[in-house]
């Protein structure tokens, strides 16, 4: 087993260009299949109000920016997805090399992270327009950063901030994110604290003072205020589903006011908003009007009968604590992607602000042969019984924290922790508020737990070895003479 020592001072750059080109070479394959990228609803949105106007900071101008560039300039969107598969294979390199670093097994998690994008997991979500994608590569960054700073057993703050920051602009929970993996990171960390503490404030305060500041000035509208309360407005439903008593016949004319009380009672599924806010009959633009009002009623039930909002959050949450998916739930199976060719068979003609060019939401594949391995294999790894192995954050986020502890106990390391500071982060962030079961909410977790597999089991071989040695001494320490006779 490779030792510590030796894996630092003999830095190989060759085996970190070769993964990263393995990887690479994999990604590229799965570009090439499934050409421009997979999409969803949100990906035709993300572009959608970019080119119609007026741009809306509701999913991430960031990303939004993006799509844009690539549309305007090359009039595909090839370009956004080949850029994330780039990303994605310097993060895994980078991940594998860092964990290496501080002691997993080198080869094992070189092998773990160029085998990795063959999973449909990585491969196909790598290749989809979603802001996910770059969240996580993200996230991948900042555990291979929390890697090094335990292999050198001190904090390493400027590529942290910008990874951090990069975090909240690709998605609206980043910041709670960045603010809990600074909370952990502070516990384990020994040094600098107060610069580490600054780092993170700071990391999730920009995207929130662009949003809220900058963007106006530029012409960008902030999200609805049914898009930023819509958990809270399906908080409600749940609750008159469940408790109708609860409610006054003035709160039913506010609700009925906004959709028909029978759309109330039909979304309220505590596992999903999706039956509520994205109905025909439900009326964004009266939701705004009357948010405020909306939220009182949410605020009243909160504090009358906590444990009703509280178990409707855990409910909805599931996908970030649970390992195994509830199909007897409406709306408690997992969503993985949307299998549709074309924007129009998706979301339908008027569904969303159309825009000449519409068309590059279609699948094009570079490669009819490459498709026709990738796609039989991603339908195979949709099957429900594999759902948890490669769909499910919940139980790699499990492994990690697991890995992460044998892995300090036996490097006797504290600072390893660290590498599983983020997988908390997002895990908390998306139990504590989050639409639906979408895979993509925790895909980081996957990806991080699939490369602290190797560690795991080498802590595990490591701890096993010591307790063995120290109980061959125990059994080899020769007994005490007997006491000498009075």
């Amino acid at each position: 087993m490779e030792s510590v020592s030796t894996a630092v001072a003999r830095p190989r750059p060759w085996v970190a260009l070769a993964t990263f080109l393995i990887i690479q070479a994999v990604l590229a394959c799965w570009w090439a299949a499934f050409y421009p990228g997979l999409f969803s609803r949100d990906s035709v949105l993300y572009l959608s109000h970019t080119i119609v106007g007026p741009w809306v900071s509701d999913h991430s101008v960031a990303y939004d920016a993006l799509l844009w560039l690539s549309f305007t300039k090359t009039g595909d969107l090839g370009a956004v997805t080949f850029a994330q598969t780039t990303a994605m294979a310097g993060a895994l390199t980078y991940l594998a090399r860092s964990l290496g670093a501080l002691g997993a097994p080198r080869r094992t998690t070189t092998l773990v992270a160029m085998l990795a994008p063959l999973t449909p997991t990585v491969g196909a979500f790598t290749v989809t327009l979603w802001k996910d994608v770059p969240f996580t590569i993200c996230a991948i960054m900042i555990a291979g950063v929390c890697a090094r700073m335990a292999a050198r057993r001190r904090v390493s703050l400027a590529g942290l901030g910008v990874l951090m920051t990069l975090l909240g602009l690709f998605r609206a929970n980043g910041f709670l994110v960045v603010g809990i993996a600074v909370a952990v990171l502070l516990v384990i960390v020994a040094t600098r604290r107060v610069r580490l503490a600054l780092v993170g404030a700071v990391a999730a305060a920009v995207p929130l003072l662009l949003t809220n500041l900058l963007f106006p000035r530029l012409g960008i509208a902030a999200p609805s205020k049914t898009y930023v309360y819509h958990t809270a407005f399906a908080d409600v439903a749940v609750a008159f589903r469940e408790r109708p008593e609860l409610f006054t016949q003035q709160d039913k004319e506010l609700m009925a006011s906004v959709a028909p009380l029978s759309r109330w009672w039909e979304g309220g599924t505590c596992a999903t908003v999706n039956l509520l806010i994205w109905r025909r009959d439900f009326s964004w633009q009266a939701a705004d009007a009357r948010a405020s009002e909306l939220l009182g009623v949410w605020q009243r039930l909160l504090t009358g009968d906590p444990g009703l909002i509280i178990g409707t959050r855990l409910c909805r949450g599931a996908i970030a604590w649970s390992p195994v998916q509830d199909p007897y739930v409406v709306g408690g199976t997992t969503y993985r992607f949307s299998r549709r060719p074309t924007a129009d068979t998706y979301v339908g003609p008027y569904k969303v602000p159309d825009f000449a060019g519409r068309g590059v939401f279609s699948l094009r594949p570079l490669s009819a042969e490459l498709n026709l391995v990738a796609e039989p294999w991603l339908t195979g790894a949709l099957a429900p019984e594999w759902d948890w192995v490669w769909w499910r954050g919940a139980s790699w986020a499990y492994l990690s924290y697991a890995a992460v502890a044998l892995g300090a106990l036996a490097l006797r390391n504290r600072y390893v922790l660290g590498v599983a500071a983020v997988v908390a982060g997002q895990q908390l962030a998306v139990l504590a508020n989050i639409s639906a079961q979408d895979f993509r909410y925790m895909a980081a977790p996957i990806f991080v737990g699939l490369l602290l597999t190797p560690l795991l089991v080498a802590s595990v071989g490591r701890l096993l070895l010591a307790a063995a040695r120290s109980a061959w001494r125990t059994l080899r320490r020769p007994a005490p003479p007997p006491e000498a006779a009075d």
